[in-house]
């Protein structure tokens, strides 16, 4: 088997900006004493997502390369690579975001998200273009939670390209008189984690999602093995790293390979 460690930062919304620096880099830390080859964030980690009641300041291009500086340093001295959940200014525009980084700790890059939610559209503005990553063995993805959720065409795209593996970053916290989930892909519960399931199936590869964590959190953080079956879950509310060994060799992409456009 070809297996290569994977690390879900299923950790709780920060206090502040300053904070998500800080928890990110011990995040890293921590993922590299377990030996993984790469660990993922949920959606904007820096400097918080901007969702309703959370006290996230204006956007603010310093804070975010020296955010970057240190979790980039973070990565290359834990040696592994990092898909960080975070923001960037481009042309004056907020966009949500996914920076890569090697395990050197230089930049491989970022992948924006380009299918935004409705009640985003207010805030930020859509990227343009997709794109995989390399680290090591593993090629990998990265569709950003409704895009992943609502278009499975941004998984299909990335496993069409070689994508062994496509992360998914999100945000989703409890909603008043919500569903409280205890296992992944409750049928009591909302599709998410089903949609989960159905674009490693639909796919052939792996799906891994990473959620903050939070009390009485609809979803949570997984990985999804290429035939739709549940490889590992974090349990509803715990932070802490998801570790999960997946075999490379099982992703083979064979039905996006296969999709015929009409």
């Amino acid at each position: 088997m070809a297996t290569f460690r994977i690390a879900l930062a299923n950790i709780p919304f920060p206090a502040s900006p300053a904070e998500s620096v800080a928890l990110a880099e011990q995040a890293v830390a921590q993922a590299g004493a377990e030996h993984a080859g790469i660990v993922c964030f949920p959606e904007c980690y820096i400097p918080g997502y901007r969702a309703k009641g959370k006290p996230v300041p204006p956007a603010d291009p310093a804070f975010l390369e020296y955010a970057w500086s240190v979790v980039a340093a973070a990565a290359a001295k834990a040696n592994l690579a990092v898909v960080l959940g975070t923001e960037r200014i481009v042309d004056g525009a907020l966009l949500i975001t996914a920076l890569v980084v090697n395990r050197d700790g230089t930049v491989a890059g970022f992948q924006d998200k380009v299918q935004l939610d409705p009640s985003e559209e207010g805030t930020y503005s859509p990227g343009s273009e997709r794109r995989v990553f390399q680290t090591g063995p593993l090629t990998f993805g990265v569709a950003i939670c409704h895009e992943g959720w609502r278009y499975p065409e941004t998984v299909r795209w990335a496993a069409q390209n070689g994508a062994h593996i496509v992360f998914h970053p999100h945000f989703h916290e409890a909603e008043p008189g919500g569903y409280v989930p205890a296992t992944f892909a409750d049928p009591a519960n909302s599709f998410h984690e089903k949609a989960a399931l159905c674009r490693a199936a639909e796919n052939t590869c792996f799906f891994a999602t990473v959620n903050y964590t939070s009390a009485r959190s609809p979803t949570t953080s997984a990985v999804v093995r290429p035939d739709g079956t549940l490889l590992a879950f974090q349990p509803y509310g715990k932070p802490g790293l998801l570790i999960a060994d997946i075999d490379i060799a099982e992703a083979t992409g064979l039905l996006a390979t296969r999709y015929k456009p009409v």
